[in-house]
């Protein structure tokens, strides 16, 4: 066959060799790249999560300003001023041993930095403590003074000025923003208290004796005011709302003994009254008449003798009735001298309490009185005291007001370097920024995913093309079958070879797809010219491996055949991974499996299907020896039983998985060969079509299933070896 007729072969859709795009050949090999992406995706997320996070605490200060305290500065100053090399002995200052030494005589700094060197080392083979070499022995030999110490801390210090102006700025990282901050601040306070050391010592050493003065005063100030508030509460010198709390009681005294006295006279006047009262034998004074009860019992002893009156004029003396009302009024008369009695006594109770309460309230005045006179000569004692208090108190306030002076003096005569600001604690991490991290991450995973599809797709050797399968074994391509829609499975599309429908479906789809058909009917044409004028009666449909179309192919052929009134029979000899009972709906049977081991008759295991003219053998349940039974004698026998059909299919397992299609080849016409489109290998399939040509098959040629509509070439056309097959006529 010569170049021309394979590049005008319209069957084998063999075209010259087009060289895709960047596009076309990424979504060609979308499955591997988004892999690819996807995994270093993955790889950028858990470095995120595993790389140590570090903090970076920055503080400023400035330098060479202008000398403060007077108007104009001096010509020192002024050459200070525009000096690039006094900035920079400034900064080789700030990162000088020397410095880093009173950095880390500071409190809390040796424990800060073996606190971060051991979290470093403990961080894992990613950590920081891995990169700088941090580890239990390194952390153990910080110790105060170190020369490991130094090393340390000069290793995370980064020292720079800001611009061109004299701001420098001075830096900490590490792992514990606390950490960073703490050691940014250490130096910085380090560099200024050294900027302070011989400035104002004069001055220092008088404020430090004020502070200590101001701090003996104010001890002693606190000792005379707890002992006048103790001698205050000794003697009731407390004050009330107006005055002394012991002019107040006295007075209150005073107050509550008027009007006791006053009670007392109330009931002694009233408890007389009663006696009086009592003596004429009558219960008229006022005291007694405000009892309700005598009010009652004398207005029933006037209702009494009333009546006792009436019944006098109308009854006798002796009369029972008048007896009756002389006896209730006697009885009501003892009952108000009972009452009168009470209330006399009542009286006197009132009496005596009073002239207890007075008695009492005199006791308390007196005592109130002493109280007063002694509170009064402990008054001018306290009096003392407190000019005493007051003496040391403005001595307390010239002090202070002179310490702040020399403070305020000491400050003035710093010099060339103030503070800017502290390092604030950090609140977002310096390394790593998940953003940048994140779109640096994204960005390598397209490129790698790119160079990853574009590697593969450049090396892929899998079946895209006739021509290479020509080459290699002088095999026409006898059909090329178009992949069906996977309608709803749009998602699943995306990625290559994940878009297969189930066999059912996809031999009903192709039932319906007019390209399929016309690719089936050209298909047994060509099957039907290769046989050279003989009749075609067997076929055998085998693959190099599975999921590469041989079943459906199988089917799909049967049916266009069989539509065109040709009696078919299809035989499972897939024993091993049966699929035909899912595919065509076919009720249980015992299948070709227990027709090989005399359990069945050839009549029993054949079953009609539900499309005119069309038999199968189902394989029945799976066996393990497959291949031991299709190679027996009942294998002959069955296959020479089948004379009444036009044409037997037999769809065997992959040749290249077991010997089954090589034991089957030599008992068929012809050995069709199915290799899918972008899936099955090169190699693979010419090694399949030498074997069963070996093993005494006549392989007809190639069927390329699942083509992808105007799927792009991979291999250039070249020129064949002729061969007498007639695939390309």
């Amino acid at each position: 066959m010569s170049t021309a007729l394979i590049e005008s072969d319209p069957v084998a859709g063999i075209e010259p060799a087009a060289h895709d795009g960047i596009g076309a050949r990424l979504w060609r090999r979308r499955g591997l790249f988004a892999t690819v992406a996807a995994a270093v995706m993955g790889v950028t997320v858990l470095a995120l999560l595993v790389l140590p996070v570090r903090y970076v605490a920055t503080g400023s200060i400035i330098v060479a300003e202008p000398e403060p305290g007077g108007a104009n500065a001096s010509p020192a100053w002024a050459q200070k001023l525009g000096d690039p090399a006094d900035l920079e002995s400034q900064l080789l200052l700030v990162r000088s041993p020397r410095i880093l030494r009173l950095a880390m005589a500071q409190p809390g700094v040796v424990a800060q930095a073996r606190a971060e060197c051991q979290r470093a080392s403990q961080g894992g083979g990613l950590s920081l403590g891995a990169l700088t070499g941090g580890s239990a022995k390194t952390c153990d030999a910080l110790q105060p003074d170190s020369e490991a110490l130094l090393d340390y801390l000069e290793a995370h210090f980064s020292v720079g000025s800001v611009g061109r102006s004299r701001v420098i700025n001075v830096a900490y990282q590490s792992p514990m923003p606390e950490v960073a901050q703490s050691m940014a601040n250490a130096l910085i306070r380090a560099f200024l208290d050294d900027q302070r050391t011989n400035i104002a010592k004069t001055r220092e050493e008088a404020a430090s004796w004020i502070w200590k003065e101001i701090g003996r005063l104010d001890v002693s100030l606190r000792a005379d005011e707890a002992q006048i508030q103790e001698y205050r509460r000794k003697y009731g010198l407390a004050r009330g709302s107006t005055a002394q709390i012991s002019s107040e009681r006295l007075t209150s005294v005073s107050q509550q003994l008027a009007s006791a006295e006053a009670a007392q006279a109330e009931a002694a006047a009233r408890l007389q009254e009663i006696n009086a009262d009592q003596a004429r034998g009558s219960a008229n004074s006022p005291a007694v008449l405000a009892s309700r009860s005598i009010a009652d019992l004398k207005q029933q002893y006037t209702v009494t003798t009333g009546q006792l009156a009436n019944a006098a004029t109308t009854l006798g003396a002796n009369h029972p009735g008048i007896q009756a009302l002389q006896r209730e009024r006697d009885n009501i008369r003892n009952r108000m001298r009972a009452e009168v009695a009470s209330v006399a006594a009542s009286a006197r109770q009132v009496l005596d309490a009073s002239t207890a309460l007075v008695a009492s309230l005199k006791r308390q005045l007196a005592a109130a009185k002493t109280e007063v006179g002694a509170a009064t000569d402990a008054e001018a004692t306290i009096a003392g005291m407190l000019r005493s208090v007051e003496q040391k108190r403005s001595q307390y306030g010239d002090l202070y007001k002179r310490a702040s002076e020399l403070e305020t003096e000491r400050r003035v005569l710093i010099g060339s370097t103030r503070l800017v600001n502290l390092a604030e604690l950090p609140a977002k991490p310096f390394f790593p920024k998940k953003l940048p991290f994140l779109a640096a991450g994204a960005t390598l995973a397209l490129l790698l995913g790119a160079a990853a599809a574009l590697l593969r797709d450049r090396t892929d050797r899998s079946v895209r093309a006739a021509a290479p399968i020509a080459t290699a074994t002088g095999l026409a391509t006898l059909v090329r079958l178009p992949r069906l829609s996977a309608n709803g499975f749009a998602i699943r599309s995306l990625v290559a070879g994940r878009d297969e429908l189930p066999l059912r479906l996809a031999l009903d789809r192709a039932a319906a797809d007019s390209p399929v058909q016309d690719a089936l009917s050209g298909l047994y044409a060509r099957l039907t010219l290769a046989q050279g004028g003989m009749p075609l009666r067997r076929l055998l449909v085998t693959s190099a491996a599975m999921r590469e179309g041989k079943t459906f192919t199988t089917l799909a052929l049967a049916r266009r055949i069989a539509a065109t009134d040709r009696r078919v029979l299809v035989i499972e000899c897939d024993l091993r991974c049966p699929a035909f009972a899912t595919a065509l709906d076919l009720p249980p049977n015992p299948g070709l499996g227990a027709a090989l081991r005399g359990q069945a008759t050839y009549r029993e295991v054949t079953l009609r299907t539900g499309y005119p003219n069309l038999d199968v053998i189902p394989a029945g349940p799976p066996a393990a020896d497959s291949t031991e039974l299709l190679m027996g004698q009942r294998m002959t026998e069955l296959l020479a039983a089948t004379v009444g059909y036009d044409l037997v299919l037999l769809d065997s397992p992959p040749a290249g998985l077991l010997m089954d299609a090589f034991m089957l080849a030599r008992h068929v016409d012809q050995v069709l060969v199915c290799a899918r489109w972008g899936h099955s290998q090169v190699e693979a399939t010419a090694a399949t079509i030498a074997s069963l040509r070996t093993a005494g098959g006549n392989v007809a040629g190639l069927a390329f299933t699942m083509v992808r509509p105007q799927a792009p070439m991979l291999y250039e056309s070249r020129p064949l070896p002729a061969h007498p097959v007639a695939g390309a006529a």
